[in-house]
């Protein structure tokens, strides 16, 4: 009889741990959507409306921008050294790699050092005969259509470096290269470990207005994070001003829409020497897991949605530069050129039918002494943190790095130069306010990845919510 008694009781507790079970698997995916809900801190936008918004508007258009060949190639300079301390070495990782362009390819008209590159008038005959081959690739550069040469000249002696919030790499310089996007996408490499935690700790803890009596890292690779670990270590934040706590929300949410991309395009397997990518379910998890980062993961998404929010605003703004007959995205492809603008005004019309932008005004509106002053702080440190940009040991890293931080500078650059924007004028170029192509693509591709992001996240929902269901159907056939 006792022998029956605790079989019962076996069977119960077999049944109390099941239902355990399946409580918990039914709880991670109700957290992420309770949690990274509602409306975000400092503005008044909620984050299902940029879901949806980014879903069924943005999203797809930016994609098929981002095909086009004005803005799949990008040029950037890999070879920079780090200013800031010697050098680890570069990752030896095969997944670490960037193909540049090689040079043969890239039309003459582009090429670092000509003045003419931005002129139609450089693309002549000859040159297009030379470049016939690169043609293959898509030709690309130049801001402005044909305007008269003094006009160019004007413009290529103005100098706005005050206004930069990056540090641009010299297009001239010989160590300066094409890289095509599209052939060098950002996704997992195992770039990891000391250098890479060096990286995120300069930015976090010497470039976003820590307090000084705030002792926990706030880098999330930190190894270690003391007692005040979780969402309660965050107080810390409303004692900051408007302005610094914008800067940390900027930083945290770049930094959490480069690990959704790693998670969502993470090396799952290799066979053959043909690796597979895929979506990482474990790894979105650890880092983003409300349980796991003990409610920091959550917190790191709301920012992602505020970074979004302050890249949508910027090409809000910018619109007007564009709309201007004189700004042509001149590939040497006159059809594929006038589609590529069509789809870039179709992009901003959306920007400004969005109702809930958040409002840069509220920014440096203090005293204008000291509004100066803190504007010029806050410049300051997210340019170093581009120059930081060049000590990652990883090359696809820093490409997609430097990419990411150049577009939010340009963003920053837009929000601030409103007065300089309305001011264009309408059939020649502007010494008050201009957009070099390095700009124009880094900006367009970083809120493309942002776009992205948002996208990979809703992907990630529906698998967490697949993997739950298939636990209970599982648990539901076990005897």
């Amino acid at each position: 009889m006792s022998r029956v008694v605790r079989s019962a009781g076996s069977g119960q507790g077999a049944v109390v741990s099941a239902v355990q079970l399946l409580v918990a698997l039914s709880f991670f995916p109700g957290v992420v959507e309770a949690q990274v809900t509602g409306v975000l801190d400092d503005c008044l936008c909620d984050i299902d409306s940029i879901d949806n918004f980014n879903t069924y508007k943005i999203f797809p258009k930016m994609k098929k921008l981002q095909e086009r060949d004005y803005f799949r190639y990008y040029k950037v300079n890999l070879k920079r050294p780090c200013p800031f301390w010697a050098e680890d070495g570069h990752c030896s990782i095969k997944d670490c790699h960037v193909e540049p362009c090689p040079e043969s390819k890239i039309p003459v008209g582009i090429k670092a050092g000509s003045s003419n590159k931005y002129l139609k008038m450089a693309n002549d005959t000859k040159e297009l005969e030379d470049c016939e081959q690169a043609n293959k690739l898509g030709a690309i550069n130049s801001t402005l259509s044909n305007q008269s040469k003094e006009a160019f000249i004007d413009w290529a002696r103005y100098d706005d470096s005050q206004d930069h919030f990056c540090e641009l790499d010299d297009e001239r310089s010989p160590a300066a290269q094409y890289v095509d996007l599209l052939l060098n996408p950002e996704r997992y490499t195992g770039y990891k470990g000391p250098s890479a935690w060096r990286v995120w700790n300069s930015i976090y803890e010497e470039n976003c207005f820590k307090p000084r009596s705030v002792y926990r890292p706030l880098n999330p690779l930190a190894p270690s994070r003391g007692e005040d670990d979780g969402e309660s270590f965050y107080t810390w934040l409303e004692g900051l001003c408007l302005e610094k706590r914008v800067f940390y929300k900027l930083i945290s949410g770049l930094h959490a829409s480069i690990n959704l991309h790693l998670c969502a395009n993470y090396l799952l397997e290799e066979t053959w020497g043909k690796p597979s990518w895929g979506p990482n379910i474990k790894e979105f998890k650890r880092r983003f897991d409300p349980v796991e980062t003990k409610g920091e993961g959550p917190r790191r998404l709301k920012n992602l949605y505020f970074l979004y929010l302050i890249e949508l605003r910027a090409l809000s703004k910018v619109a007007p530069y564009f709309e201007r007959s004189v700004v042509d995205l001149y590939t040497g492809n006159v059809e594929e050129d006038a589609d590529t603008k069509t789809l870039l005004l179709n992009i901003f019309q959306d920007t400004k039918s969005f109702p809930m932008h958040f409002d840069e005004k509220s920014m440096f509106a203090g005293d204008k002494k000291g509004a100066k002053s803190l504007k010029e702080e806050f410049r300051l440190h997210f340019k170093n943190i581009s120059r930081i940009m060049d000590c990652v040991g990883c090359d696809k890293c820093r490409l997609w790095g430097k990419l990411q931080t150049q577009g939010l500078g340009t963003a920053l650059k837009i929000l601030f130069s409103e007065k300089e924007i309305q001011k264009l004028p309408e059939n020649s170029p502007s010494k008050g306010f201009q957009l070099t192509r390095q700009e124009i693509v880094a900006l367009l591709n970083a809120f493309g990845r942002l776009s992205t992001s948002i996208r990979e996240l809703q992907n990630f929902k529906v698998l967490l919510q697949h993997s739950r269901d298939a636990n209970i159907a599982w648990w539901g056939r076990s005897p």
